[in-house]
C-alpha cells in the first residue's frame, strides 16, 4: 500500500530468484481526504476497499505513509499530522495500521495479518538501495518531491541519542526528516500571503516553496499581486483577476511553451507587443519561483549528504534515490538541482553524489520492510 499526496497505490511484490522485485495486481486510486475531507472511518474504509482485492494474496502488508507519523517498535505508527492539503477528521494520534486492521476484521477478513509502516522517503530509499546493491555507493538518501517533499538517510545508531535502544542494538537506521517542515528558510511577503490560504498556516512552511501541492498557488499569488502592480497588459491583469487558483501544472506548462496551448498564454494579450511583454514578464516571475525551488531543494539535499560524512570519494558516491513529478517533470529542475549541489557539495566540500531513478521504489521498499519486519 502506498498513500501519497494524491494517489492511493495498492500493488502486491514479490522477489525472483535473482532477487528481482516482480510488481502485479497494480491499482492507482484517489487519496482519501484529497479535495474533499472525509472522517477517520471513511479513510480507512476507503483504504480497505482499495486493499480487498488482493488481500487475501498475502498476509504481510507493507504500508508507505507518507505523512509525519511515530513510527512505534511493534512496526505501527502514529499519525502527528496530514499535509499536502490531504484533510481526514479526528485521525491525529491514532495507531494508522491497527485502524488498517481493525477496519479489515469488520469488513469480514477473518485471516491475520501483520503491516507495517514506514515512510515513502524510507521505503525510496530501501528501493534505491535494493535496485542498485551491487553498486559501490557510500551511503543512500531517500528524497521526494512530488506533491509534498522529505528526505531520509542513513544515520549512525550511536549518533541517534533520543533512542537508547538504536545506539544498542542498530549499528544504523534510516531516519525520516520529515524536511518540508524545515522552518529556517528565509519567507517573503508572497509566501507570507500564500501561506494564509492554505489548510495549516505556519506549518511545513519549506515544503509550501518547493512541491507540487503548492507550486501553484504560490505562483497565482505572486501573479495575482503583479497583476496589482501594474506590470501586465490589461488583458491579462483582467484574465488573472477571473481565476481563483493555479496549479502547478499550468505554471509549468506555460514555461515548457510560453506561446503554446496552455492556460496562462491564452491569457495573454493579443497584441503583438503587450503579448510579447506579458510572456516575458510571466516567464521571469513564474521561472523565478521554480529556481528558488532548485535552490533549496539543492540546500536540503547537500545538507543531508553533508551530515551523512560520506561520499568523499568521487568513486564511491552518496546514492540519492529521487522521486515524485515535480522532481522530473518541472522544466530543467533536475538540472538546476544538480548545478547547486555541484557548486556547493562536490566542488566547495569534496563530497559527492549521484541520482537515480527507480521505478515504484515506495512499493519494492515497502515490501522490503515487511519481508524484514514481519
Amino acid at each position: 500500500m502506498d498513500a501519497g499526496g494524491t494517489n492511493f497505490r495498492i500493488a502486491v511484490v514479490s522477489f525472483d530468484a535473482n532477487k528481482e522485485p516482480v510488481i502485479d495486481d497494480f491499482e492507482n486510486y484517489p487519496m482519501p481526504g484529497a479535495g474533499e475531507e472525509v472522517d477517520r472511518d471513511e479513510f480507512f474504509h476507503t483504504a480497505v476497499e482499495y486493499l480487498k482485492p488482493v488481500i487475501h494474496k498475502s498476509n504481510k502488508i507493507g504500508f508507505c505513509f507518507s505523512y509525519p507519523t511515530d513510527i512505534l517498535p511493534n512496526g505501527d505508527g502514529r499519525l502527528i499530522r496530514f499535509s499536502k492539503e490531504i484533510r481526514v477528521q479526528n485521525m491525529i494520534g491514532q495507531s494508522v495500521g491497527a485502524g488498517i486492521l481493525k477496519t479489515l476484521e469488520s469488513e469480514g477478513v477473518t485471516e491475520p495479518k501483520r503491516i507495517v509502516l514506514l515512510n515513502d522517503t524510507v521505503a525510496t530509499l530501501l528501493g534505491g538501495k535494493a535496485a542498485f546493491s551491487r553498486m559501490h555507493y557510500d551511503s543512500f538518501v531517500g528524497y521526494i518531491l512530488g506533491t509534498g517533499t522529505n528526505t531520509s538517510y542513513i544515520e549512525e545508531g550511536a549518533n541517534i541519542g533520543k533512542l537508547r535502544e538504536a545506539r544498542r542494538s542498530y549499528d544504523t537506521m534510516v531516519i525520516n526528516m520529515e524536511s518540508g517542515a524545515y522552518a529556517k528558510s528565509p519567507s517573503g511577503k508572497i509566501d507570507g500571503e500564500f501561506d494564509a490560504t492554505t489548510v495549516n498556516p505556519g506549518e511545513s512552511t519549506f515544503e509550501k516553496k518547493i512541491s507540487g501541492a503548492y507550486l501553484g498557488g504560490l505562483a497565482y499569488t505572486l501573479l495575482r499581486d503583479a497583476a496589482e502592480e501594474g506590470m501586465f497588459s490589461k488583458a491579462l491583469t483582467n484574465a488573472i483577476r477571473s481565476i481563483l487558483t493555479l496549479s502547478t501544472k499550468e505554471a509549468d506548462d506555460f514555461l515548457h511553451a510560453p506561446y503554446g496551448d496552455n492556460l496562462l498564454a491564452g491569457f495573454c494579450s493579443p497584441d503583438p507587443e503587450e503579448g510579447r511583454n506579458d510572456r516575458t514578464a510571466l516567464y521571469f516571475l513564474i521561472d523565478s519561483l521554480i529556481e528558488r525551488a532548485a535552490k533549496l531543494s539543492a540546500v536540503n539535499l547537500s545538507a543531508v549528504v553533508m551530515k551523512t560524512g560520506k561520499g568523499k570519494d568521487p568513486a564511491r558516491p552518496v546514492c540519492i534515490t529521487a522521486d515524485g513529478s515535480t522532481f522530473y517533470k518541472t522544466k530543467d529542475f533536475p538540472g538546476r538541482v544538480e548545478r547547486y549541489m555541484k557548486t556547493w557539495l562536490n566542488d566547495k566540500l569534496g563530497q559527492y553524489h549521484t541520482f537515480v531513478e527507480v521505478k515504484n521504489a515506495n512499493l519494492t521498499g515497502s515490501a522490503i520492510a515487511a519481508l524484514a519486519k514481519l
